[in-house]
């Protein structure tokens, strides 16, 4: 049987919400569980388009056996019009197998955006990814306020999960507080697993 894993999935389209799960999968690790980073491929209005088995960078893809066997999910998109990027919803719309056997009931699961500005949706996307989580069974973990970086952030940062202000042309780094928030986004979703581990035990 493998160790659990908290599964980081998400969709980056230019790199910032790429780092956050690199940020969310370090506080994972922190936490004392294995990160499996994972993301989708893009969506194309080609009817014959296919994209290769395995990315030229970053994650590899993900399975629906990458989502069955984690211990927990961080996911992750960037904001369009305020909800998930279609990638990422064309994937969790092939999920049903896992939602008819209730693969997902009881685990733990987390949300994160990156936004080109700074009142762009991020709380919209970040309640967008919610619902299929919650219609799976999930238990849904946001930030407590506890987190100083949520009272002290000029950037990113929600109690619904991380967010980043990437800018108008996507290009500012993570600041401090955003770091701070992704990383325990990620602590908080292995602490969560692993004592809904030990309770089921």
């Amino acid at each position: 049987m493998s160790s659990p894993y908290i599964l980081v999935l998400y969709y980056s389209r230019h790199g910032a919400t790429a780092e956050m799960a690199r940020q969310i999968a370090r506080g994972v690790e922190l936490g004392g569980l294995e990160a499996r980073l994972r993301t989708v491929p893009a969506v194309s209005s080609e009817c014959e388009a296919v994209a290769p088995a395995i990315p030229e960078e970053g994650a590899l893809y993900v399975s629906i056996d990458d989502l069955k066997g984690c211990a927990g999910l961080a996911l992750g998109s960037p904001t369009r019009f305020g909800n998930m990027a279609a990638p990422m919803k064309y994937f969790l719309d092939g999920t049903s197998s896992l939602w008819l056997t209730g693969e997902l009931v009881g685990k733990p699961a987390g949300v994160f955006t990156s936004t080109s500005s700074l009142h762009g949706g991020q709380e919209s996307t970040l309640l967008s990814m919610m619902l299929p989580l919650l219609h799976h069974g999930m238990l849904i973990c946001g930030l407590p306020y506890s987190e100083g970086a949520l009272l002290e952030t000029r950037g990113g940062g929600t109690p619904y999960g991380p967010s980043h202000h990437a800018g108008a042309d996507g290009k500012r780094a993570l600041d401090e507080h955003e770091i701070a928030l992704c990383r325990a986004l990620g602590q908080r979703l292995a602490a969560t697993a692993a004592q809904l581990e030990t309770s089921r035990g």
